[in-house]
């Protein structure tokens, strides 16, 4: 039996290790890639401490994933393969990260056919684009992937880590409980693998941020807007249309405070990702739409000598917030990347309400130079 003290300093070691190593992340969703990377799904794969994210768009029948594992020592090797026509490792179409003679990370594909040596091949799908890196003891595996069968929405996966690489060809690796389970379904659009254990939750914080920002800056706004310009023409809607402007205002400036919140969250959450564009935005709509609530509180009578530029200051800062929020949602719609369903729909939702505008621009303007004709004649008499 080995002495206490080597015992204790072999699991001051070993936990060390697990702190400093990112793989071991609490769960996937926790994980940040370089270059801005950003993937609808991951999930905490059950063994070889392993993780997986990915992204579908079933129109092109196109998967990017993002393999995470550490290898068995540095000099080994990763996997994620798909298999087409069975559930293990025989038959799958690979993906394998490893060291290359030189030093740095290469992505090669086969066809394992057998358990016996490997042989470098062409797979049954079209590999797009691959990559790697290895840092604190993990490799990560990124691949875009097109699948030949269009409309697949689930396959059977397979992933797989190795303790050494020969003459640029990955050995064999071992047959433990975690290797021989190293397996499972994976739904590419509802985002669930066999053994799942979660980790979609930033997918979800972003859904709900995203959800806020459409509703706030890219529907309420434009629709408050809408009723003060137009609603007034009327004076039998007089006060009613103000007091629907400012409800209308008011709602967006809280829906979209609280967006803007689960933004910053979202940031503070992933360090490693930003965009600076899509975020500068939202702090300057977030500044505009507060100044433009001191408004409500500012507005002097419509026969107070400076009532000319707070209309000015209220109907610039409106516009401007209308502009830019809509510039930032598809930002968002690009960064985010949600099935092509949402995007159609609010860009419906936009025609919709330019539609009703230009409808009620060309009501407006009748009634005005009605009015002005009436006048005329009203004073020739």
């Amino acid at each position: 039996m080995a002495p206490p003290s080597q015992i204790l300093s072999t699991l001051l070691l070993l936990t060390t290790c697990s702190l400093l190593s990112p793989a071991n992340s609490a769960t996937c969703s926790s994980q940040t890639f370089t270059g801005n990377n950003l993937y609808r799904f991951c999930t905490d794969l059950p063994t070889l401490n392993s993780y997986l994210h990915w992204s579908y768009n079933p129109s092109q029948s196109s998967l990017s994933i993002a393999f995470i594992a550490p290898p068995v020592t540095p000099s080994g090797w990763i996997s994620w393969a798909i298999n087409p026509t069975a559930t293990g490792m025989v038959g799958s179409q690979a993906l394998i990260a490893f060291r290359d003679s030189k030093g740095g990370m290469t992505v090669k594909t086969y066809n394992v056919s057998s358990y016996g040596p490997l042989k470098e091949s062409k797979v049954w799908y079209d590999v797009k684009e691959s990559s790697a890196e290895f840092s604190g003891g993990v490799m990560r595996l990124f691949a875009t992937v097109v699948l030949q069968e269009k409309g697949e929405t689930a396959v059977n996966h397979v992933w797989q880590v190795g303790g050494s690489v020969t003459g640029g060809v990955p050995d064999k690796h071992d047959f433990g409980a975690g290797n021989l389970g190293a397996k499972g379904r994976l739904d590419l659009l509802r985002g669930q693998s066999n053994g799942d254990t979660g980790g979609d939750s930033g997918i979800r914080k972003r859904n709900i941020h995203g959800v806020l920002n459409v509703v706030s800056w890219g529907i309420m706004f434009p629709v408050g807007i809408i009723i003060a310009r137009y609603m007034r023409t009327f004076p039998s809607a007089d006060p009613a249309w103000f007091y629907l402007h400012v409800f209308c205002q008011v709602a967006a400036y809280a829906i979209g405070v609280s967006g803007w919140a689960t933004g910053l969250k979202l940031g503070g959450e992933s360090k490693g990702v930003t965009y600076p564009i899509h975020r500068n935005i939202g702090i300057t709509l977030f500044s505009l739409a507060t100044i433009q609530v001191f408004a409500l509180f500012l507005r002097p009578k419509k026969d107070h000598k400076y009532r000319t530029y707070w209309n000015i200051y209220h109907y610039s800062f409106g516009y401007s917030i209308i502009v830019l929020g809509i510039i930032n949602i598809f930002k968002g719609f690009d960064i985010l990347n949600p099935e092509p369903k949402w995007k159609n729909a609010y860009i419906a939702v936009i025609v919709v309400l330019g539609g009703i505008a230009v409808l009620l621009e060309v009501i407006t303007w009748t009634v005005v130079l009605r009015r002005k004709k009436l006048g005329k004649l009203h004073d020739g008499f």
